[in-house]
């Protein structure tokens, strides 16, 4: 397990050091940057490796100083039990928290089902993007978002993986790859159409569109129900960590 952990950690930061122009240490961690996309949180933060010994307040100090210029703040905790003794305080100054679980993929595939899943090209799901978007931040889009999001994703080799109802995408996968280890990114199913297996289906079709590779990754959030849908799949946590964000005013 540890060495799992060790290697989720390593797959989390090598995929923000990819795209981070600036990648800057700290006494405690790391302040990523990512000048092309100022606007895609998971890329511009600050980022703490180990116990700071610091309060909410002081580390949502060190971020306004640390993303100056930014209209977001971010603060991401590598290991999610130092982060939870803070949630409280960063809760206090308006700050969203969520709590992240890592899993592996450790079991053979779970065989397909029959719903027809095609991969389309990355374009086609964006109303589902924009829409899934807007329910994790109804009271803020940031300008040039999904055009960045894009952007990222195409770096990562996506493949987009969506089942169709009358012609029209209802639900995706994402999946994107680089070497010998893949992440399911996304997994969305359009609010009209859950409860019905598409989420399952979409993420069998991921699982099997990867292949043979040494990691197959995908995140949770560890408060919620679709961790339990991939521990059915065969993802086994490995890792926690948490996000806080404060958004734009």
């Amino acid at each position: 397990m540890a060495d799992a952990a060790a290697r989720a950690r390593d797959w989390h930061h090598a995929r923000q050091a990819a795209i981070c122009d600036v990648l800057d240490p700290w006494a405690h961690g790391t302040v990523a940057r990512a000048s092309p996309y100022p606007n895609y949180y998971d890329y511009n933060l600050v980022r703490v490796e180990d116990d700071p010994g610091m309060t909410a307040g002081e580390l949502a100090a060190f971020a306004d100083g640390a993303l100056a210029g930014l209209e977001h703040r971010r603060v991401d905790f590598d290991d999610a039990a130092t982060g939870e003794r803070l949630r409280g305080g960063f809760a206090a100054e308006g700050w969203r928290s969520l709590r992240l679980v890592m899993m592996r993929h450790e079991t053979p595939p779970p065989p397909q089902a029959t719903l027809d899943v095609a991969e389309v090209p990355y374009d086609e799901v964006h109303e589902l993007r924009a829409a899934w978007h807007r329910e994790d931040f109804p009271d803020t889009d940031p300008a040039g978002y999904h055009e960045q999001a894009r952007e990222v994703a195409q770096l990562r080799g996506v493949r987009v993986l969506a089942v169709h109802d009358a012609g029209a995408p209802i639900g995706f996968a994402q999946l994107e790859q680089v070497g010998d280890a893949a992440e399911i990114t996304q997994v969305m199913v359009h609010s009209g159409h859950r409860g019905a297996g598409l989420g399952t289906a979409l993420t069998v079709a991921a699982i099997h569109a990867a292949g043979t590779l040494s990691d197959l990754w995908i995140v949770a959030d560890d408060e919620d129900r679709p961790k339990e849908l991939y521990q059915r799949l065969g993802f086994r946590p490995v890792s926690t960590r948490m996000e806080f964000t404060r958004l734009p005013r």
